[in-house]
């Protein structure tokens, strides 16, 4: 469960810190960098945290 805070909190301190970047420095080609580095980070929890459920799931079963 920590596991799962920590990366929540990690993924939201990222999105932070890239969201300032763009605010103060507003360009198109940057915020497109951003966006698609935000997509890719989000897909990366997202994927992990399905693998990790199955997981789980599989060694309840056991």
């Amino acid at each position: 469960m920590i596991d799962k805070v920590m990366a929540l909190l990690a993924l939201a301190v990222l999105t932070a810190f890239l969201v300032i970047l763009v605010v103060y420095v507003p360009r198109l080609d940057l915020g497109l960098i951003i966006g698609a580095t935000l997509l890719l980070v989000a897909y990366d929890f997202l994927v992990h945290e399905g693998r990790a459920r199955k997981s789980s799931a599989a060694d309840d079963a056991d």
